[in-house]
């Protein structure tokens, strides 16, 4: 859930990570993962960003993992067969804290064979480096501090500050999703204004839920179900993409019947529709799933 969030933060406010990150505001768009042939449910912690000359690499993590190091080798090879003349920025950031070995890990050996990349440790960063722009802010709570809760209120009034309501409301919701790594939800409650955030597509799914359920029940389950509903659509506009370049027009009752189909058997039609060559074969899957 949080490294969605995460992805969700650097999509919108790019220039915001690239000054962070690069040291300069550059312009980036995002740079699909199925241009690299990375495999779209298994990139759900990770985003590129592009410019020009330039490619940002960046992997979300709440907590290390032992894969992490391959990984990043593997990226980074598949963006030298794709874009060979640009310069590539990878930098795992780990969200919270954690006294795990594997947090400061940053290569990968093989035999003849060397890859390093660069991480950041969240609770390591200085505060005041997160409080200079608004794409920063949600990040500012997991930084190197003994009082969270006051970081939170430095937070909030630069909040209520923003002068783009928009902008304005996903700041504060996503601030509010990431403190709960480290902070009690009614503390949370207490220092972000309801009012702000309810603009904000994710607020809007949670209190969809919590009408029906309480506030508590409902924060939780709306932002998973928001985050689960936003994948599967994404997911399932992804194969339909790669279904056309694969076999041509896809039939509308195809269509429905892919849109129904569940996160799982989205990744499975992923990885079986490289040996699709007609519509045939597509039916033929389809009805092997009922």
């Amino acid at each position: 859930m949080y490294d969605n969030i995460c992805k969700f933060i650097a999509e919108t406010f790019s220039r915001d990570l690239a000054q962070w990150l690069l040291g300069q505001p550059i312009e980036l768009t995002v740079l699909e993962p199925t241009e690299l042939q990375v495999a779209p449910i298994r990139a759900d912690s990770l985003i590129f960003l592009q410019s020009e000359d330039l490619i940002l690499h960046i992997e979300f993590q709440t907590d290390p993992k032992d894969d992490i190091p391959f990984r990043m080798t593997d990226y980074r090879l598949r963006m030298h067969r794709r874009f060979p003349n640009k310069q590539v920025y990878q930098v795992v950031i780990y969200l919270r804290r954690s006294d795990s070995e594997l947090a400061l890990v940053s290569s990968f050996n093989l035999p003849q064979l060397r890859h390093e990349y660069n991480i950041m440790r969240l609770w390591e960063i200085p505060t005041e480096q997160l409080l200079t722009s608004s794409g920063l802010l949600p990040f500012a709570v997991l930084s190197q501090t003994d009082n969270p809760v006051k970081v939170l209120e430095q937070v909030a009034k630069r909040i209520e500050v923003i002068s783009d309501q928009n902008e304005q409301s996903n700041v504060s919701a996503t601030t509010a999703i990431l403190a709960g790594l480290v902070l009690d939800k009614m503390i949370i409650r207490q220092l972000l204004r309801e009012d702000i955030m309810k603009e904000s597509v994710i607020y809007q799914e949670i209190q969809a839920i919590s009408e029906a359920k309480g506030l508590e029940k409902g924060i939780e389950k709306g932002i998973e179900k928001g985050i689960k509903q936003g994948i599967k659509q994404g997911e399932a506009n992804l194969v339909l993409r790669l279904l056309h370049r694969r076999i041509g027009e896809i039939p509308d009752n195809f269509r429905e019947k892919i849109r129904e189909l569940s996160v799982e058997q989205l990744e499975n039609l992923g990885e079986a529709l490289l040996d699709f060559n007609t519509e045939s074969d597509l039916n033929l899957w389809l009805t092997s799933q009922d």
